[in-house]
Parts: C-alpha cells; sequence; structure tokens
C-alpha cells in the first residue's frame, strides 16, 4: 500500500510543478478581454498574457500591462492561421483600414512569411514591438 501512496504523492507533485507559461485556446463564446469584459469575439486578433500557476487572461488588443505575475508571457494571435505566437517574436502590421476590435487597427503574425501570405496585411505598415509594449518589449517570462 505504500507505493501506491508514494506514487499518488509522486503524480500530485508532479501535476502542481510550474513549467513555462504557455498559451491557451481561446473560446469566442465565453471568454471576454480582462481590460474591458467584452467578448474575444474573434480568434484571429486575440491576445492573452499567461503566467505559471495563474489562469490566462485574454485580451482583443494588448497593450503594456503593469504589476504582471513573474514569468508572464505575452501571445498573440497569427491572424493568418490562428496559432500562438510569443509578442517577442511576432511580426506586427498596423493596417489603418482594416477594422480590429477596440480600433487597435494591428494585426500580429508568426513570420513575415506569414504576414505575406495574409491578404489582410497588404498596405499595412510594420510596427515594432516596443512601439506597442514599451522600451522594455512585451514579456517574455524573464523576471
Amino acid at each position: 500500500m505504500s507505493c501506491v501512496r508514494l506514487a499518488g504523492l509522486i503524480l500530485a507533485a508532479a501535476a502542481c510543478t510550474r513549467g513555462p507559461a504557455q498559451p491557451t485556446a481561446v473560446d469566442t463564446r465565453n471568454d471576454s478581454c480582462a481590460n474591458c469584459r467584452m467578448a474575444v469575439s474573434d480568434a484571429r486578433f486575440a491576445a492573452q498574457l499567461a503566467a505559471p500557476g495563474e489562469e490566462p487572461k485574454f485580451f482583443d488588443y494588448l497593450r503594456k500591462q503593469p504589476h504582471l505575475p513573474r514569468g508572464s508571457v505575452a501571445f498573440l494571435a497569427d491572424h493568418r492561421t490562428g496559432e500562438w505566437v510569443r509578442a517577442s517574436h511576432a511580426v506586427l502590421t498596423r493596417i489603418e483600414s482594416l477594422e480590429t476590435p477596440m480600433a487597435s487597427h494591428l494585426i500580429a503574425h508568426a513570420s513575415l512569411a506569414s504576414r505575406d501570405a495574409d491578404s489582410a496585411s497588404a498596405g499595412g505598415s510594420p510596427m515594432s514591438r516596443e512601439e506597442m509594449f514599451g522600451l522594455a518589449g512585451p514579456p517574455d517570462g524573464k523576471p
């Protein structure tokens, strides 16, 4: 019986360990923006903050966030594929003619190739991560 208890304790400890922050799928029917509480209605424009041991916070448009939990990572949805990409690696484009949630006119892509394959990015202008998040850049899991 002690082997079963020991195995149970090991499994419980493993479940409680904190690994690096990972993105979570957005549920456009139930998830809302952590800032304004509007529904995150289009996953192609979604953003999230993830931190070890914390529930993810979803946003329609992610700006610089004060007082983040240790290890927080900002993720943006690739507008073309819907896949999550770390904001610190994302290619950002401002398209003034594109209607976006909260009128940000911003879309993100995982790479230049993804941006170039997305017809929605035509006519857009590049935006730096520093313009969006400030000089420190987006949270990327660093203390």
